[in-house]
């Protein structure tokens, strides 16, 4: 919407800087986490107004003297200010009916819907584990694969999701029909199991939220570069024309996460709950599938593939031998009963993710 502002240069002059993605992308950053900020004890007040507080998370899954009283009455469903956040901030600062951005937004906004219910559910039925694990898999199939049916569609990435690319490589692996298929079925597999790790990794106070900021801010750097013909030139990755406005929207993410961490940080005052986790590990994963870096996303997402892997190993590992590869699943709980501190939980796999983030940006380089 700001970005209008620059046909009336011939006003003030510095009103072109809107044109420019950089401003645009910082002040994007800026505005959503000041919304974040502002608005978290208003919300915090709302969702214990209508006691939007989910069953105990962790009784049976952690020893009793890990357990908090204050963590099982504290309200979920913060997820909420994250995506109304995200949301007016990239409407204020991204280029309007850019066809890349909708379909991010529009992707955000399901996927938070998706969350939202299985949420609701918990809180109005007492219910821990929410709606059924297979209705939730599959509305995050149809999301996925309707938002990458249009990236198939648009003229922008049309050609571009035919070509299969993998890190390290100039050049696509696989063209045309074998290229489709194969974009589709990982493209897939990446927007659902980024749900759900981050929804598995949202177990501590500000640990997922942390995490999806290095996330976030690095795959803005992704979608920036892929929509500057010259640093995508001298990069050798693809040119994506607007990619550029996924920049906004990602670094929208990165500062309303930042803006939210100050009320999840230990002591938590909300969770953001399933209708954040499923949104924000689904768009991102979407981002990664647009500039061809999906797989990448193993990298940068490296915390969320720890605490997956974990649970995807102690599962038949337990089937199988009756014992337990780890002490528990998703891996922080691990650590927990090791003796490790939430605090320091947290931010060890913080400093992790930035380092994992940093290694991602590396294969820019190294192709």
């Amino acid at each position: 919407m700001l970005y209008y502002l620059a046909n009336y240069e011939h006003v003030w002059g510095p009103l072109r800087l809107f044109r420019f993605v950089t401003l645009r992308t910082g002040g994007a950053a800026f505005t959503a986490m000041a919304i974040a900020f502002l608005l978290g004890p208003l919300t915090v007040r709302l969702l214990k107004r209508f006691n939007a507080v989910a069953p105990p998370r962790l009784e049976g899954v952690v020893p009793d003297e890990h357990l908090t009283p204050e963590k099982d009455s504290t309200p979920s469903m913060g997820g909420i200010l994250i995506v109304f956040s995200i949301t007016v901030s990239t409407l204020l600062w991204g280029v309007p009916g850019n066809p890349l951005l909708m379909v991010f937004l529009v992707t955000l906004i399901s996927l938070a819907a998706v969350g939202f219910l299985d949420d609701y559910s918990k809180v109005k039925h007492r219910k821990r584990d929410g709606i059924s694990g297979r209705s939730k898999l599959f509305f995050q199939f149809v999301i996925s694969i309707s938002a990458l049916a249009y990236l198939f569609h648009i003229p922008q990435t049309a050609e571009l999701m035919r070509c299969f690319m993998v890190p390290f490589l100039k050049e696509p692996v696989l063209l045309g029909t074998a290229g489709a298929a194969a974009t589709l079925l990982v493209g897939v597999l990446a927007v659902m199991g980024a749900s759900n790790a981050v929804n598995l990794t949202d177990g501590k106070d500000g640990l997922a939220v942390g995490c999806i900021i290095t996330c976030a801010m690095t795959y803005a750097v992704f979608a920036y570069l892929s929509g500057h013909r010259v640093f995508a030139d001298y990069l050798r990755i693809p040119f994506i024309p607007g990619s550029g406005e996924v920049a906004v929207l990602a670094a929208a993410m990165g500062g309303a996460c930042i803006g939210f961490l100050w009320h999840n940080c230990h002591p938590a005052s909300m969770f953001m709950g399933d209708t954040g986790s499923l949104a924000l590990g689904g768009t991102i994963a979407l981002i990664a599938v647009l500039v061809r870096q999906e797989l990448t996303l193993i990298l940068v997402g490296g915390v969320f593939v720890m605490e997956a892997g974990s649970v995807l190993i102690q599962v038949p590992v337990f089937k199988l031998t009756g014992k337990r590869f780890f002490r528990r699943t998703p891996i922080h709980h691990h650590f927990e009963l090791k003796g490790w501190k939430e605090t320091q939980i947290v931010v060890r796999f913080w400093i992790l993710s930035a380092i994992f983030a940093l290694l991602a940006l590396a294969t820019l380089k190294l192709r």
